[in-house]
């Protein structure tokens, strides 16, 4: 084996150093290091590298090893960008159903706040409605009803303004012969000598109506008193449109 020439180093020197930090990223196994000594003899013990020994590393891209190596590369780099994108996508489309979801709620508190509002405004309408028309109905039955005088005309007109309400015919003409046949006007007439009177229930009234008869006969509405010259007029002016379909057919005691 021949000497070491002295100043020489035993290893590489530094201008044959090669730097490997990228290589080493792609595999040992893509690489293949080759060292040509300058006098091209090979030699099992290591000899010293005179300056003009070259090291050349040689990387074949078109390699097995390289492009096993490339791809498994682009697919780390496929999967970690579609992990990206789906998780930018699942982030999206969370916050967009949280905004749905909130946009839902605000839209249904909303709604249930109109028809809230809307049956208050309904149910204030019907009840304005209804008081305008029981002010309406009191002012037209004040307007409607005529004061009547006290005395035997103005009694005869209310009578027939309250049987025109019942459907209770008769006129004034029928009321006031029968009225004047039967008691002379006299709203406190009482009959003690006849049939009725001897069984106990004397004839009242304008009309001299027995109680059982005005009992049977008396109009609601009206006063429950046989003296009460309207209630009398009424209860009779009914009783005789049931027997007689008039009180204007009446011409003598009914």
């Amino acid at each position: 084996m021949s000497q070491n020439t002295p100043g020489h180093s035993r290893g590489l020197k530094k201008t044959h150093k090669a730097t490997i930090a990228g290589v080493a990223a792609l595999g040992a196994a893509a690489l293949t290091l080759s060292l040509v000594p300058g006098n091209g003899s090979t030699e099992t013990e290591p000899q010293a590298l005179n300056t003009s020994q070259r090291v050349a590393w040689s990387y074949d891209a078109a390699s097995p090893q390289a492009k096993a190596l490339a791809a498994s590369v682009t697919d780390q780099h496929t999967t970690i960008g579609l992990k990206a994108k789906l998780d930018a996508e699942a982030k999206a489309k969370a916050q967009a159903a949280a905004k749905a979801k909130a946009a839902k709620a605000k839209a249904d508190a909303a709604a249930k706040k109109r028809a809230a509002e809307a049956k208050a405004a309904a149910k204030a309408k019907a009840a304005a409605k209804k008081r305008a028309a029981t002010k309406t109905a009191a002012s037209r039955s004040v307007t409607r009803t005529p004061v009547f005088a006290n005395n035997l005309d103005g009694w005869i007109r209310e009578a027939l303004f309250i049987m025109d309400k019942h459907d209770i015919p008769g006129s004034y003409n029928g009321l006031h012969k029968n009225i004047m046949r039967e008691s002379s006007g006299n709203p406190y007439a009482i009959n003690n000598w006849d049939i009725n009177a001897i069984n106990g229930v004397p004839s009242k009234g304008l009309l001299q109506v027995i109680y059982p008869t005005f009992k049977a006969y008396h109009v609601k509405g009206t006063k429950f008193d046989q003296y009460d010259p309207v209630a009398n007029i009424v209860a009779a002016a009914n009783y005789a449109a049931d027997r007689y379909g008039s009180i204007d057919n009446v011409n003598s005691a009914y």
